[in-house]
């Protein structure tokens, strides 16, 4: 069972039921799997679908889209249209408001990384339980200060809480893509598998889960929520932050040099963001 989009829109997120326990979720908006307006709402409503149903007990995040995760917010959609998507129920910002319920739901969330996760990709696997990535062919990124921008999904408060403060900032502010290998290490993954293994792997680790008991899942999760989770104050004024910034000159100076570099199509400026955000500040008074 598929849960889609009004026929007017485009899936760009798509719910497969691989079993009533044990969910999929596919990020599918090619060629880059940017982050738009489009994106948020239907991301959303798959999550309240998830929220409300007591049978789900595991939920694997994954891409159908070839050499992306999930990638940066798009740069060329309209901003009034991202930010005039209504509060969720937690009382933040849409964005957010998903990856804060997502961390929270009664269910476990796993993050399946092959290719790119920057930004807000980044972002979605913080906001997982657990996250596993190829270990040849996954980068993670929050490359946002590099543009002049400040994150707004979370990360200031959550990579701290998961690797340290000194390795946090080592993300954050050297806003380079950092391979597999290097992200287990850092604490930024749970696991860097070979890419033949990732599959079988998660998929074995989602079956087993969705075995147990829901009810002993659900609340060993709560516990260790409470022992390690963000407070949502920390998380509003991150977005508040990222909010901030987008229209400061600094940032849409450099965000404009990336798209006259290809940035938001196939090529180099894609495949290789970190270098190209790293040469910004090199190239002029941007």
């Amino acid at each position: 069972m598929s849960v889609m989009p009004s026929p007017t829109k485009a899936a760009q997120v798509r719910l497969d039921r691989v079993t009533p326990a044990h969910c999929r979720v596919l990020l599918d908006n090619p060629p880059l799997n940017l982050m738009g307006p489009e994106f948020v709402p239907q991301i959303r409503d798959i999550v309240t679908t998830l929220e409300n149903d007591d049978r789900v007990k595991v939920v694997v995040f994954e891409s159908a889209v070839d050499g992306v995760f999930l990638n940066h917010s798009d740069f060329l959609a309209s901003f009034d249209d991202l930010i005039s998507i209504p509060q969720g129920p937690t009382g933040l910002e849409a964005w957010p408001d998903v990856l804060v319920r997502l961390t929270r739901a009664p269910f476990v969330s796993i993050a399946l990384i092959r290719g790119r996760a920057t930004g807000n990709g980044s972002e979605l696997a913080l906001a997982c339980d657990m996250s596993f990535a190829s270990r040849e062919n996954a980068l993670l990124s929050q490359f946002e200060v590099g543009v002049g921008l400040v994150p707004g999904g979370g990360p200031m408060a959550r990579l701290p809480r998961v690797m340290g403060r000194g390795r946090a900032l080592e993300v954050l502010l050297g806003a380079d893509d950092i391979r597999a290998a290097d992200a287990e290490f850092l604490g930024y993954v749970n696991r860097a598998l070979p890419d033949a293994e990732l599959d079988d792997f998660v998929d074995a680790l989602a079956t087993r889960i969705a075995s147990f008991d829901k009810w002993a899942i659900a609340n060993t999760k709560r516990l260790v929520n409470e022992a390690s989770l963000p407070p949502d104050v920390e998380i509003r004024a991150g977005w508040d932050a990222c909010m901030a910034s987008v229209k400061r000159p600094a940032a849409q100076e450099r965000i404009k040099a990336l798209l006259d570099q290809g940035l938001q199509t196939p090529g180099d400026a894609e495949d290789r963001l970190g270098f190209h955000v790293g040469q910004l500040g090199r190239q002029g008074p941007c």
